[in-house]
């Protein structure tokens, strides 16, 4: 079955039960998904996080309900879509790690070594840094 790349669901963005403390973010189709938010603007910032987290353990993905239907059912509440990109959730999902040989100078190599240096996190750091321009 093909897997869609983007998907979009109703969520209900709650800040009855917080004490004026921020938002609890639920997805009808998607039970035990949750997500929160200090503010609505970090609520929604966090919500397709809870998503992407979610979704990959679901085959099929679940129909999403109508929103005027999850609106309806929960007056008073905001209700709005949140999406998640799926590709890119596939993407870090499969990033898995990969053996790579380097040659460095032999005197960085033992300074490495006397600092007690991780030499793949040492890599993976510089070129994550690298890649975040």
């Amino acid at each position: 079955m093909n897997k869609k790349d983007y998907l979009i669901y109703p969520a209900i963005f709650d800040d009855t039960n917080n004490n004026g403390q921020g938002y609890t973010v639920t997805f009808p189709d998607v039970p035990d998904t949750v997500s929160q938010g200090k503010t609505l603007e970090e609520a929604f910032k966090n919500a397709p996080y809870a998503l992407a987290v979610a979704l990959p353990d679901y085959d099929p993905y679940p129909t999403p309900t109508p929103i005027e239907e999850v609106m309806k059912d929960n007056p008073g509440l905001i209700v709005n879509y949140v999406g998640i990109d799926l590709k890119i959730v596939r993407k870090y999902a499969k990033d898995t790690t990969v053996r790579k040989n380097v040659t460095i100078p032999q005197s960085l190599a033992k300074w490495a070594e006397e600092q007690h240096i991780n030499f793949s996190q040492a890599l993976t750091d510089t070129l994550e840094y690298m890649r975040a321009g």
